[in-house]
């Protein structure tokens, strides 16, 4: 119940809620790309169904997902005044890049999407949706371009208390931000499939009608085809990340994997753990000889430098004032809980693909509801996958906001107050516990209402899409 405490508490519950709908309606908005596209190469309803019924969904996480930005952007100002001095020269130039073009690049074609399904021809039509998703991957890079200057700050200099930035390029060249946007993007794409694939499972399992099983069939098939390139990506770049982050944030490296002494070679992993964060050791850990080793180098040999000894030259170089051990058993396990999943939704994906193969609408993976149940709890999986990556960037930078040169402590705002502090908690939670209610209310209601909601009838029955003469 400290200033700082209630601010960074606000700014994790904020930016976490924010995150559920990022990646959400960038997954999604590929999925439904992809399914217009297959009606215009194929010129199959199926396809035209799914992109309107599924692109329903999209729209109520983008209107989500603008609403929770919003808020949160007003955490800059009300809680990191300070931080906001200190960054803002180096900050402004990607956030202005992301309100003025990417954004509102994703939301003009989005509105035409919306509106020209009969105006327009559908190769046109189609592309509004491939330049909505485009705009929102642009959206992505220019805040992860900022967020990475928090993880490794380059291109600037110190004038007046203040980073100031010297060299945008080198922002730009920044290997943190090409390695997060990478892994953001992977991890967008596993959420957009596995929402479309377990959301469909559910509908089997409600539902199960004979006329549906063909649309159901689709959206499974092209939800776990993304699923799987989606979760093979996020292992792939979350791979070259944890490499990296060895030599740039070496305690954050090491508090993933509970290590407070140096572990000689070959090092150990320790598959199930719990550390005494007190005392700086570990209470109990069951380990695989030789396994971080190979996780880390690739190779069955190799160490990994302990928590102690990184402390003490963390104090040397910046001085002992601060408490530089993050929390450990919480990267620990948020690290754990975001590879066991991936790994999980990539077997799934494999299994999936194989049930659903053959040209019958009724295949093997339709006929076992215990598997339709496994795929559509998972709906839910990618949401903990990236609130614990969330957490183990944010988190285990700690005591810094951007590392090396600014702590969070130094951030908050000086005239902030308790009292303030927890009225404005609570009017956001409030506020996040109804948007969150209306969001599963109203995709409940789209899924009840089924693929037929989005049937039309032209207003022309002789009235040809593909047709040169048609608009």
């Amino acid at each position: 119940m400290t200033v700082l405490g209630l601010s960074r508490f606000q700014f994790a519950m904020t930016t976490i809620f924010h995150f559920f709908f990022v990646p959400f309606s960038i997954g999604m908005g590929l999925a439904v790309a992809i399914m217009e596209t297959m009606y215009v190469i194929k010129k199959d309803e199926n396809y035209k169904r799914m992109a309107k019924f599924w692109g329903n969904i999209f729209l109520l996480s983008f209107a989500v997902g603008v609403v929770t930005g919003i808020i949160q952007e007003f955490q800059f100002g009300m809680n990191w005044s300070e931080y906001s001095r200190f960054v803002g020269d180096i900050f402004g130039a990607p956030l202005a890049f992301e309100a003025l073009f990417a954004f509102f690049m994703e939301s003009t074609f989005l509105g035409l999407w919306i509106f020209t399904w009969k105006k327009v021809k559908p190769k046109l039509h189609v592309l509004f949706m491939w330049l909505t998703f485009l705009g929102s991957l642009l959206s992505a890079f220019w805040i992860l371009t900022a967020n990475a200057f928090m993880q490794n700050p380059v291109g600037y200099e110190i004038k007046n208390g203040r980073a100031q930035m010297v060299d945008f390029l080198a922002v730009l060249k920044n290997h943190q931000v090409w390695l997060e946007f990478s892994h953001v993007m992977t991890g967008a794409i596993l959420m957009g499939g596995i929402l479309v694939a377990g959301m469909s499972a559910f509908q089997m399992l409600r539902r199960n009608q004979e006329n549906e099983q063909h649309f159901y069939k689709k959206s499974i098939r092209l939800g776990l085809i993304l699923t799987l390139v989606g979760s093979l990506g996020t292992i792939g770049s979350g791979d070259i990340q944890m490499r990296y982050l060895l030599h740039d944030q070496p305690m954050k490296f090491s508090a993933m994997e509970a290590v407070y002494e140096d572990t000689g070679s070959p090092a150990a992993w320790s598959l199930i753990g719990w550390a005494d964060e007190k005392e700086h050791k570990n209470d109990f850990s069951i380990d695989i000889p030789y396994m971080l080793s190979i996780l880390t180098y690739h190779k069955p040999s190799g160490s990994v430098e302990g928590m102690n000894e990184i402390n003490k030259k963390l104090e040397k170089q910046y001085g002992d004032k601060n408490n530089y051990y993050p929390p450990v058993n919480l990267l620990y396990y948020s690290f754990r809980l975001m590879t066991g999943f991936a790994g999980l939704l990539l077997l799934v994906a494999l299994i999936g693909l194989w049930l659903l193969r053959g040209k019958g609408d009724r295949p093997q993976l339709f006929k076992h509801r215990w598997l339709l149940w496994i795929l559509g709890l998972l709906t839910f999986s990618p949401f903990i996958i990236n609130s614990a990556g969330w957490l183990i960037a944010e988190e285990g930078r700690q005591p810094w906001t951007v590392y090396g040169l600014f702590t969070t402590a130094d951030s908050v705002s000086p005239n902030a107050t308790i009292a303030s502090l927890l009225t404005s908690n609570i009017v956001y939670f409030l506020l996040f516990t109804g948007l969150t209610i209306a969001m599963v209310y109203l995709v409940c209601r789209q899924l009840k209402k089924g693929p037929q909601s989005v049937d039309d009838v032209p207003m022309n029955q002789n009235y040809d899409p593909f047709n040169k003469g048609a608009f």
